[in-house]
């Protein structure tokens, strides 16, 4: 690692784990705590136990009536999704969206680590480019810190339905997942090409979404001609910002695919928040918190 990225490094991990430790800690072991059920042991059966928990094979093998007990799991093991397609470059405040995800990715990982959950990552484009198994400990964490800020993918297009699949198919046991991404993956009805994987991922794991966005890729500036590029095609076209139904077309065209978005989230209950590259993203993980 070069003293530079070292330097990068130790700066996100003192920042984040300032802020895990002082504001993150019991929001999130409150609104992330173990959801399942784990099982502890076998004890004779008290009247007034549920029937459903009688352990029959125990019940049969000592001639009384046993029941499993079980305990809630207080372990977790937390994924973190992160989209690094072409777009994830784009920013015209303080912050690149690069920047603002490696930063949340890296609060949600210390908060994780404060609770005893081990943490992974999944890095995807159109494809999954990399996958870091979940573990414990800080060098884990500062490796995880430490490909967020120099990994470049091999592509630059985006499909989040890859990477929610890669989920379901490689962590078998449920865990906490965070969606970091712009959400921008749309078909040309403007309908979330993740939607089926989607539905099949929330019934095995528990999904948050964070969804980071720079205030240019919602409201053109007026400012006359200028160039647009998309960052994952390389596409390039101008644009005349000073007409009014150019802008509101951007506008309609990002409120459709906001509201498509939206839908699509509410509709398999899946908790989410969106933040600016110019926004305070502590206030906004606390609401994601607060929404469980």
């Amino acid at each position: 690692m070069t003293n530079e990225l070292l330097k990068k490094v130790r700066k996100i991990e003192i920042k984040t784990k300032g802020l895990s430790r002082q504001i993150f800690a019991g929001e999130y072991h409150s609104a992330f705590k173990g959801r399942g059920m784990a099982f502890s042991e076998v004890r004779e059966y008290q009247y007034g136990d549920d029937v459903r928990s009688m352990d029959w094979n125990v019940t049969a093998r000592l001639n009384a009536p046993y029941i499993k007990v079980f305990e809630e799991e207080r372990e977790l093991t937390v994924m973190l999704l992160v989209d690094v397609s072409g777009s994830r470059l784009f920013g015209t405040t303080d912050k690149l969206k690069r920047e603002l995800i490696t930063e949340i990715a890296a609060v949600l990982s210390f908060s994780a680590s404060a609770n005893n959950d081990k943490v992974g990552a999944l890095f995807f484009s159109d494809h999954v480019e990399k996958f870091i198994p979940p573990k414990k400990g800080r060098s884990h964490l500062l490796r995880i810190i430490r490909e967020l800020l120099e990994f470049e993918p091999t592509n630059k297009d985006t499909d989040i339905g890859e990477a929610l699949r890669f989920l379901t198919n490689a962590i078998k046991r449920r865990c906490t997942a965070f969606l970091l991404s712009d959400l921008i993956d749309m078909d040309g009805d403007i309908k979330p090409r993740y939607e089926e994987a989607l539905k099949i991922a929330v019934n095995r794991h528990d999904i948050s979404v964070v969804s980071v966005y720079d205030p240019r890729e919602r409201e053109l500036p007026d400012v006359g001609f200028i160039r647009i590029s998309d960052a994952e095609t390389g596409k390039e076209e101008w644009v005349d910002t000073s007409s009014k139904s150019v802008r509101r077309y951007f506008v309609d065209w990002n409120n459709k695919i906001q509201a498509a978005t939206q839908q699509c989230l509410r509709k398999y209950k899946v908790d989410s928040v969106s933040i600016a590259t110019n926004g305070d993203y502590v206030k906004g993980l606390i609401a994601l918190f607060n929404k469980r």
